[in-house]
């Protein structure tokens, strides 16, 4: 409903299955060629050939001997019990390295394995994904019916992600919602157009950042030029439902906001040795600004937001941050393959590791219940006397509407009845009573629309903005 490494772009979940799985959102993408093979006197893989000798000569069946190799480098990864770190095979590997410079099909959302679950991370703006509903932390139990429970990120972005106009159906868990959810989602293209501005009253510019793909600085350098045309004098920056991207982008964007020679962040390695990025200031954004987070703004965003906040005094507002402070690289094999893996930690400008913590805003704004609502499928038929979850979320969604339906417990009443006529007659639909198909639609077409409008992030961030250009 609304708006909303390795992760990718999902695109599917869209986005580079970013998170889809994975984007896991990892910035920086370093691709090196690796030889295969090696010395096989190495001690250390002798365990490692016997097995696989032992299971070439007495199985029952032929071995698929790419099948076998590739399990064994996917376990040896998976062995790290690190979500960011991934092999991918040969098909794998070519949509990650087209998700950060192209389009897409699929859903538009970005997942990551978490404890031997697969998590949203969060739903791109527009996309199939947000438009049917997915939330942040959501849980996806299965897809189409198929349980993926232990499936690593990338095996779950290749059930989830397919062609434009399909129909995939994912079953979730919803944090505070009793029982299961499922969502039909129909796959779309999905660009990566990651930068969406608009002067918004009083010379006050909202402008959205929602991945750091290869062009969104330069996207934002022209929104800016725009927006300043058009008489900006103070920029709200949202950062919100970003999963992150490229670290270069990162560098360039918070460049344009924090002081020529302050530090934007610090990377640490294994050996504790620590590298320190400081801006070059490009551009000409200096302006009043305030940076919007939540818990979907991930990896990149949070190196922005953290700049911003510690080297240029920038006030954030809206929830704690996701908080993934690794960085990852990935190389790629001759056969096309690859494997993604962490490299180091990165910190705040003040030394600050945010990884699995966030980052705190200024001001904490929290957003309605009714932001978080699961969503229902218009195929449902929802009347007097059923009692169900479905029915529930209906009451809810009316409740937020204006109407009364009197009760919010799942029981479809009388009161209900009359609300949902109410709500039919007001919307010029036939005057059933029953909650269902076009009904269901234009109810969730109005809380979509009331979510655009009541934003109480967006409020406090204009109000504090309002006070920083006095």
């Amino acid at each position: 409903m609304k708006r909303f490494n390795f992760i990718l772009l999902l695109v599917i979940l869209v986005f580079l299955s970013v998170g889809i799985t994975a984007f896991a959102l990892s910035f920086g993408k370093e691709t090196h060629p690796v030889v295969i093979g090696g010395n096989g006197d190495r001690e250390e893989f002798q365990k490692l050939y016997k097995a696989y000798d032992i299971l070439k000569k007495g199985y029952y069946e032929d071995l698929d001997e790419s099948k076998v190799i590739n399990g064994a480098i996917n376990g040896m990864v998976q062995s790290l019990n690190d979500p960011y770190s991934a092999y991918m095979d040969e098909e794998a590997a070519k949509q990650f390295h087209h998700s950060v410079s192209s389009s897409f099909e699929g859903i538009g959302a970005e997942i990551q394995e978490k404890d031997g679950h697969i998590v949203i991370v969060s739903p791109l703006k527009g996309s199939p994904a947000e438009k049917a509903g997915l939330k942040p932390k959501d849980v996806v139990l299965m897809v189409d019916g198929k349980s993926i429970q232990g499936m690593s990120s990338t095996e779950a972005v290749m059930l989830i992600r397919g062609e434009k106009g399909t129909k995939v159906e994912l079953t979730i868990q919803r944090p505070g919602v009793e029982g299961t959810i499922k969502i039909p989602i129909i796959r779309d293209e999905i660009p990566v157009e990651t930068v969406h501005g608009e002067m918004i009253g009083d010379g006050i510019a909202k402008v959205q950042i929602t991945t750091f793909s290869t062009n969104s600085s330069k996207e934002l350098a022209d929104k800016l030029n725009e927006l300043q045309k058009k008489g900006m004098k103070g920029l709200v920056l949202d950062l919100r439902q970003n999963p992150g991207g490229l670290l270069d982008q990162a560098v360039a964007i918070s460049s344009m906001f924090v002081p020529e020679g302050k530090i934007l962040f610090k990377v640490e390695d294994r050996n504790g040795n620590i590298k320190e990025y400081k801006s070059e200031h490009k551009g000409n954004a200096d302006f009043p600004l305030v940076v919007l987070i939540d818990s979907g703004s991930a990896s990149a965003s949070e190196i922005l937001a953290g700049a911003v906040k510690e080297s240029a005094d920038v006030p954030l507002v809206g929830q704690k941050s996701f908080g993934k402070g690794t960085v990852q690289t990935a190389q790629d094999f001759p056969d096309g393959s690859n494997v993604k893996f962490t490299t180091a930690k990165w910190l705040t400008p003040k030394g600050n590791w945010i990884h699995k913590k966030g980052i705190e805003p200024d001001y904490k704004v929290d957003l309605p219940d009714y932001y978080n609502l699961p969503y229902l499928d218009p195929k449902l038929d929802l009347k007097q006397g059923t009692s169900s979850n479905e029915v529930k979320t209906a009451q809810q969604m009316l409740s937020a509407l204006g109407y009364n339906p009197g009760r919010t417990d799942g029981f479809y009443d009388d009161q209900t009845v009359e609300q949902v006529k109410k709500f039919q007659a007001a919307n010029n639909l036939p005057q059933s009573g029953v909650f269902t198909g076009k009904t269901t639609e234009k109810v969730i077409e109005k809380l979509q629309e009331k979510i655009m409008k009541d934003d109480p992030q967006l409020a406090k961030a204009v109000e504090v903005l309002k006070k920083e250009m006095k």
